[in-house]
């Protein structure tokens, strides 16, 4: 049964990094694209990266350019985000999900693309 395990939430002060990781269980990452999406209190879930099952495409939300940064480990079948520079609006629930496709070379953040979820992390970005 497939399965995301998130994990690397914590509370940072604004400026700080956090390393987000999503292991994967009971199917190998080269078969799916991998999107981190994340959801503030009284917000819908929106987008944030992805990475495309062959590891060659990787896309972000405007706000994450230049700060975010999704790279997948296929031997540890783990895609971290790394978040460098971190603005109270990240404050939320970070989720991962996986979307079986046989499109290798492409990913999308949008939610609605996604088929299985993790149960999230929580990140709190506050001084």
């Amino acid at each position: 049964q497939l399965q995301l395990v998130e994990s690397g939430g914590g509370l940072v002060q604004p400026g700080g990094s956090l390393r987000l990781s999503c292991a994967a269980f009971g199917f190998t990452l080269n078969r799916y694209a991998i999107g981190w999406f994340r959801q503030a209190p009284g917000k819908e879930r929106e987008g944030v990266a992805c990475i495309s099952s062959s590891g060659g495409t990787t896309k972000y939300r405007d706000s994450a350019k230049g700060r975010f940064t999704i790279s997948g480990d296929n031997a540890k079948n783990t895609v971290y985000l790394q978040m460098n520079s971190l603005e109270p609006e990240d404050t939320a629930v970070y989720y991962c999900a996986a979307q079986d496709t046989t499109n290798q070379g492409d990913c999308y953040i949008r939610p609605a693309e996604y088929d299985d979820w993790g149960q999230g992390t929580r990140v709190t970005v506050s001084s």
